[in-house]
């Protein structure tokens, strides 16, 4: 299914926070499918998809880390120059805005997962 739950957790800009956190999820056994981290000075944010978000948020809360909930679209696209650019162009056909996103594939894969925060989550969930 080409939506899912992102959690956003907001945290200190610091070396070792991004340890800190995924330590956290790790043990409590939630596998990280995706992550974004961004940061403006002395604050940053982090964004998982992950296995299991009910387990990630009880590990999270219960070392006194909030994060919120947004629905967005996780979709798989062929690893080949184009692929976004031409996905993309069938969201904005539909005016679906594309508010944020990341994309990650290995090395040799012939597959990438992407995750974009957009508007008109159901239709956008459509889109081939």
């Amino acid at each position: 299914m080409p939506k899912t739950t992102q959690l956003t957790v907001s945290c200190e800009n610091c070396p070792g926070t991004l340890a800190h956190i995924a330590g956290i999820l790790g043990k409590a056994r939630v596998n990280v499918l995706a992550f974004n981290a961004s940061s403006a000075g002395a604050m940053g944010y982090i964004q998982f998809v992950v296995d299991n978000v009910k387990k990630a948020k009880k590990a999270l809360t219960s070392e006194g880390i909030s994060c919120y909930e947004e629905l967005v679209l996780h979709v798989t696209l062929p690893n080949v120059p184009g692929a976004l650019a031409r996905f993309a162009r069938k969201l904005a056909a539909k005016d679906i805005n594309i508010g944020a996103g990341y994309q990650t594939t290995a090395k040799g894969s012939g597959r990438a997962s992407v995750v974009l925060a957009v508007s008109h989550l159901d239709s956008a969930a459509r889109t081939r």
